[in-house]
């Protein structure tokens, strides 16, 4: 029995190495991509599998020292990736009242679950935070025609409805300038773009996203999601005018690829410096991580960020209210890229067309 704890513990251990190691590999494939997720649990992980090394029978006293070490390492790394989304990191984003001349945006994000036959919650939620934008995703003709009463208050709309998971809706009671759905890297994945019109009369870009994720039954290899979040990112770092991304982005706010959307974009992200607001998944209370994300251009000033309750579905919505302040931007500092950062990003660009070329003419 003591031999089969030390081998138990042992393995456990490994398993921890390898789960902190296998994010930096860089490679797309799926099964090394989901190791970017669970740097909570990974740390918890190794926290707990430190201390059972001490108390492991019969271990000879240089293999506790060995193990235990090797935990806290790789907790410390697991520990360093997450910490800018905590309190102990500063604000990426700096808090501001309301303003009183418009220039204030509210918006819920909501992953609504295809499958989730009950409305009701994510009505609920609507009206009780009165958002000025709702980006609704997962939504087919059924879910289409439960929310069709938004149209009242929100009448500015743009709507493409899938029954593959990927449909989405969006709803505005500001007015909607030149959006329109565009399918950027696949011809089953709708992302919105458009202009907002605030009250104040000054326009924003809007970009709604959902790439597919890394998974066996959704996609063997995270090129197309990355490509699609950096072709908007190039975008937005050509922007005019103030900028808001958001979106179920299926990737963590830490992975390698949301980090190179930030630098590249020169997006900010409220969370840096005030927590993780994990959204995914909302059923399993340990096996959750951020996948549902909101990033703006410097102009803007946080008010509100909040995820709100349980609709029924495996991600909590998003609820955020920014307030636009043009000649304070220089107060927040822009994400820059680099030569090896741009290059790296046109790599993944051209990846999904490389490997579609490779596949026809194979």
């Amino acid at each position: 029995m003591r031999r089969a704890g030390r081998i138990l513990a042992a393995v456990v251990a490994v398993s921890v190495v390898i789960a902190t190691l296998m994010p930096f590999v860089e490679a797309g494939a799926w099964w090394i991509r989901v190791f970017d997720y669970p740097r909570v649990q990974v740390l918890v992980l190794a926290a707990a599998v430190a201390i059972a090394w001490l108390f492991v029978p019969g271990a000879k006293r240089r293999t506790r020292a060995l193990w235990v070490g090797t935990m806290v390492l790789c907790g410390v790394t697991q520990a360093l990736t997450i910490m800018r989304y905590t309190p102990m990191y500063p604000e990426q984003v700096h808090a501001a009242e309301a303003g009183e001349a418009g220039d204030d945006v509210s918006l819920l994000v909501s992953n609504v679950l295809m499958d989730n036959r009950d409305a009701g919650p994510l009505l609920q939620l609507i009206a009780d935070n009165e958002p000025d934008i709702i980006a609704v995703v997962e939504t087919d003709d059924w879910w289409q025609e439960q929310l069709k009463g938004l149209e009242q208050s929100h009448p500015h709309t743009v709507q493409a409805p899938l029954p593959n998971t990927y449909g989405m809706l969006v709803y505005s009671r500001l007015p909607l300038h030149d959006a329109e759905i565009e399918y950027l890297v696949s011809e089953d994945i709708p992302s919105m773009h458009g202009r907002v019109e605030l009250r104040s009369g000054r326009m924003v870009d809007l970009h709604i996203l959902h790439p597919k994720p890394p998974a066996p039954k959704e996609a063997t290899d995270t090129d197309e999601r990355d490509a699609e979040l950096l072709i908007v990112a190039k975008h937005a770092k050509e922007r005019t005018e103030p900028t808001i991304v958001a979106g179920d982005l299926n990737d963590v706010a830490w992975s390698s690829t949301t980090q190179l959307f930030q630098e590249i974009s020169g997006l900010l992200d409220p969370r840096i410096g005030r927590g993780l607001y994990s959204t995914y998944h909302a059923q399993h209370w340990a096996m959750r991580w951020p996948l549902d994300h909101v990033f703006h251009s410097e102009e803007f000033f946080l008010v509100k960020l909040e995820r709100l309750g349980d609709i029924g579905s495996d991600h909590f919505p998003m609820f955020s209210h920014l307030v636009l302040d043009p000649e304070a931007a220089g107060d927040q500092e822009e994400p820059q890229a680099d030569a090896e950062d741009r290059e790296e990003a046109n790599e993944k660009i051209a990846e999904p067309e490389s490997t579609e070329a490779e596949n026809s003419e194979g």
